[in-house]
């Protein structure tokens, strides 16, 4: 049996602006903007750019269409860091993302299993961005 994860749902306030985010600020590339007919639903998918085929699963970012949804927007692990982003080189992501203003939770840090630093998108869900070390 083969399965995978293709995408994770991401509940955002308004596509475009997430669009916008995601492709300008953290630089993914987008995947499809699909209009779904009418009362404007769109499928729309990011992901992070990678020329190595280590792009992992895309974000389905959803518009919220109610109060409830609305609520979990930035929220949507109750806190702790949502989703891991894995990177070749965390020095020139990091400081990319500093210079694009990414609001940064900590200082980067050494871990045992790599360097590490958590951040914010821009409705305050948290992010690790992570370079796992080698190992022999």
């Amino acid at each position: 049996m083969n399965q995978a994860i293709t995408a994770l749902s991401l509940v955002v306030r308004d596509y475009d602006e997430a669009i916008e985010y995601y492709t300008k600020t953290l630089g993914f590339d987008l995947l499809e903007d699909t209009p779904l007919g009418g009362g404007g639903k769109r499928w729309v998918r990011v992901v992070p750019r990678s020329e190595s085929g280590m792009a992992g699963a895309a974000l389905l970012l959803a518009q919220a269409s109610n109060d409830t949804q609305r609520a979990a927007i930035g929220n949507q692990a109750g806190g702790r860091v949502f989703l891991l982003l894995h990177t070749d080189d965390f020095w020139r992501d990091y400081h990319a993302y500093h210079s694009r203003g990414v609001r940064f939770c900590e200082e980067p840090r050494e871990e045992e299993y790599g360097t590490v630093v958590v951040f914010e998108d821009l409705y305050g869900n948290k992010w690790d961005i992570i370079q796992r070390r080698e190992t022999a």
